[in-house]
């Protein structure tokens, strides 16, 4: 079980790090006054600094690590 989990953290820091975030579009309402609707399609966007990735990989590689020589 802890192997497992070390390879997902291992593999989500590289993600992480490759990636510093994602954008996504989102539908807001700017006006709703009866049967007119005004819609806007807003940018949103999800950084994550690239240390957070880097200490993600470090805990999967220890998790993995220790896993390995508990057997």
């Amino acid at each position: 079980m802890n192997r497992t989990l070390g390879l997902i953290l291992i593999v989500v820091g590289i993600a992480m790090l490759i990636w510093t975030g994602f954008t996504y579009t989102k539908k807001e309402k700017l006006v709703d006054a009866g049967p007119i609707q005004i819609s806007a399609d807003r940018e949103k966007s999800v950084n994550w600094p690239p240390y957070a990735g880097g200490i993600i990989l470090i805990a999967g590689v220890i998790v993995f690590v220790a896993s390995k020589n508990r057997k």
